[in-house]
């Protein structure tokens, strides 16, 4: 998780929504308006693309079977999310909305419970991403027979990077958006220092963060019993299982959010050996955390336990 640790002179709002807390740091004196503007962003995000909704548009176009002409949100999202797919080349991967359900993440987290029944079915691997079509001319989006999109690995950090740029329109430089494990800045707090983030189970690192965004992949909340296996969300392309890299959580610093978003999901897929790979590759900053604890880092991650803000 990203916690900021709030300095004096700004005010927050918190609020629920797309399955995690959302909460929004601006100068005092915006508080009020921000938390308007964001609030009703992320509801018509989550009203756009939720996969637990049937109402949402991202729900017609998985059952639509035909050309589907999607809003400029919705096309937006699933195009950014292809881009990733090809940037990370299938280790990111929205067409495994199959695998979650079959895996037994079939509703919002919070409904799933600690145990579910096993599997019908055995895993498939992703890769059904490939032949997703876009027509850009007419906004249409045609997926191929048995392919389903969930857009939750990616569409959270983007609604974070759509705030801040929706709150630097209306004359708020001076921002933070976090949702979850996902967080962002517009630029430094009024007194030209650093936002003190928290990261880690427990915060325990104190990163300090000028500019850009932050986004953690952890497998320690979202976790359930199927039969007698530990599931959790993340899952393997390659297997359609969930991850089982040695990894329990990666935390990306990036310019945007869904950057980092994506990068964090890639890197906990290929574990520690070739994630910090990754990481220095794309020009990255990585904090990697081991099953047992053990904490790595790449690129330019701070190396001390606790910096100063």
């Amino acid at each position: 998780m990203l916690e900021l640790v709030a300095p004096e002179g700004l005010g927050s709002h918190s609020f629920r929504a797309m399955g995690t807390s959302v909460r929004v740091v601006v100068p005092n004196e915006h508080v009020d308006r921000a938390a308007r503007e964001v609030e009703a962003l992320f509801a018509t995000w989550e009203q756009a693309l939720s996969r637990f909704r049937a109402d949402s548009e991202l729900s017609d176009l998985n059952c639509a079977g035909v050309p589907f002409v999607a809003s400029e949100l919705l096309f937006g999202v699933v195009s950014t999310a292809l881009d990733a797919a090809r940037a990370t080349d299938g280790l990111f991967d929205p067409s495994l909305l199959e695998e979650l359900v079959r895996s037994g993440y079939d509703r919002s987290f919070e409904a799933v419970g600690s145990r579910v029944p096993e599997a019908a079915t055995p895993p498939r691997a992703g890769g059904s991403w490939r032949t997703v079509v876009l027509d850009r001319g007419r906004r249409a989006i045609t997926l191929p027979p048995g392919c389903a999109l969930d857009l939750g690995g990616i569409a959270k950090g983007m609604a974070v990077d759509a705030s801040l740029e929706l709150l630097s329109a209306l004359g708020m430089e001076t921002a933070l958006v976090s949702a979850g494990g996902d967080l962002a800045v517009r630029s430094p707090r009024p007194d030209s220092r650093t936002w003190p983030v928290a990261v880690g189970e427990g915060g325990d690192q104190i990163v300090p963060l000028r500019s850009g965004a932050l986004a953690t992949s952890s497998s320690v909340r979202r976790r359930w019993l199927q039969g007698d296996r530990t599931r959790h969300h993340l899952l393997d392309p390659r297997t359609g299982e969930s991850a089982r890299s040695g990894l329990r959580e990666v935390t990306v610093a990036a310019a945007t959010c869904s950057q980092a978003e994506v990068a964090a999901k890639a890197i906990f897929v290929l574990g520690p050996s070739l994630g910090p790979v990754f990481a220095e590759r794309h020009g990255l900053a990585a904090r990697l955390v081991h099953e047992d604890g053990r904490r790595i880092t790449a690129g330019a991650w701070p190396a001390a336990d606790r910096v100063a803000a």
